[in-house]
């Protein structure tokens, strides 16, 4: 599944990719405690739950910090492919 989002200051995603990363580098292998229990969760403007999605058992496998580009107004789009175990549509 692949997400994105506009950058933010916050790094918590990034560090949980790093940790899997530097923890399977050379192994092939993701060591099990960084795999997360997560909802993923689609809202209108107002805030309002569209959809839930719960996956079991994931982590990150891509990671891209977006296109930079100084010329431009727009806001740079970070996005991220989790694999999983199972996921299910809760709502």
């Amino acid at each position: 599944m692949t997400l994105e989002r506009g950058a933010t200051e916050d790094h918590d995603l990034f560090d949980w990719f790093q940790d899997v990363a530097v923890t399977s580098s050379g192994l092939g292998l993701t060591d099990y405690s960084y795999k997360r229990n997560l909802d993923i969760v689609q809202q209108d403007r107002d805030g309002t739950t569209l959809r839930r999605w719960t996956l079991t058992r994931a982590w990150p496998v891509k990671f891209v910090a977006g296109e930079w580009d100084n010329e431009a107004d727009e806001n740079v789009i970070e996005s991220v492919t989790l694999t999983y175990d199972f996921f299910q549509l809760v709502q």
